[in-house]
């Protein structure tokens, strides 16, 4: 069974040049018709729209995307995950910080109220675990429920938004999003990285989502996408839990290696640390 099939939307019609998927007015009306397909979809809310940005807008983002060795990544290397991704808005590219202060913005901000029915959304300027991301052949991102305040801004993390940026991405490369039910007995969606799709999903303790197996593109290319993470003061009462860092889940299949020593260190301190521990401590050796 193609568990995307019948959650992929395109917004391929009325294009329109500029940042935006289309000019502000049509943004809304397109925010009001999705809502009801957002808020009830399995196994939590969440939408994939594909050719949702103008093409050349990404072409360009494409265009001066940073190899693996182009600029000082963060490298995730421990069994829970392999990628890399960018530390800094002046690590963008002009067109890539365009497009992501376009996601940014007033408009794009009220389409996703809309469309979520969250209100008083507030976008992350430091793009703290967004930005760039990019697995390598083998890379992964296990099953997980993400990091629920924000290090700086102590703030609700409520809503992520996933860019794929990979032309001619073939099925058996691999690297499909997954998004899994509350109890962990099944994957309920696979979305297959391809370029100009987009993905919207709420936030929340459970949230499960990774690309959990291996990439098998050939060597030379990546799996490549824009992370944007959006946020709010407060959240639903039901919503509430305690501040955690990100929160790894397996799947039945899953054993998880034991890391090389100094990784399985970092991790332990990571999940164990005390968030408001961890954000002083970032912040003591990054500067910020």
């Amino acid at each position: 069974m193609n568990l995307e099939a019948t959650r992929v939307i395109s917004l391929s019609e009325e294009r329109d040049r500029g940042t935006y998927p289309a000019p502000p007015e049509l943004l809304l009306e397109r925010a009001e018709r999705l809502s009801d397909q957002y808020r009830s979809a399995d196994p939590f809310p969440h939408i994939v729209i594909d050719d949702f940005f103008p093409e050349a807008v990404l072409d360009a983002v494409l265009a001066e995307f940073p190899d693996p060795r182009g600029i000082d990544w963060a490298r995730f290397d421990r069994d829970t995950e392999n990628k890399l991704a960018s530390k800094f808005e002046v690590q963008l590219g002009d067109r890539t910080r365009q497009f992501c202060w376009g996601l940014n913005s007033q408009v794009f901000i009220s389409f996703l109220e809309t469309l979520t029915g969250i209100e008083g959304l507030i976008p992350d300027p430091h793009l703290w675990g967004g930005g760039l991301h990019q697995i390598a052949r083998g890379g992964f991102l296990k099953i997980h429920a993400d990091f629920n305040r924000h290090p700086r801004l102590a703030l609700d993390r409520r809503l992520n938004l996933l860019v794929y940026l990979n032309r001619d991405w073939k099925e058996e490369y691999g690297g499909h999003l997954e998004l899994w039910t509350q109890d962990m007995s099944r994957c309920a969606v696979r979305v297959l990285p391809v370029f100009n799709r987009c993905v919207v999903f709420s936030t929340t303790d459970y949230s499960y989502h990774g690309h959990p197996d291996p990439v098998t593109c050939p060597e030379g290319r990546t799996r490549k996408s824009v992370a944007m993470y959006y946020y709010s003061n407060g959240r639903p009462e039901d919503e509430v839990t305690g501040e955690h860092n990100t929160a790894w889940k397996k799947r039945h299949a899953d054993e998880f290696g034991i890391a090389p020593k100094q990784h399985a260190i970092k991790s332990l301190v990571q999940d164990w640390t005390p968030p408001a521990l961890l954000r002083l401590l970032t912040r003591m050796r990054s500067g910020r």
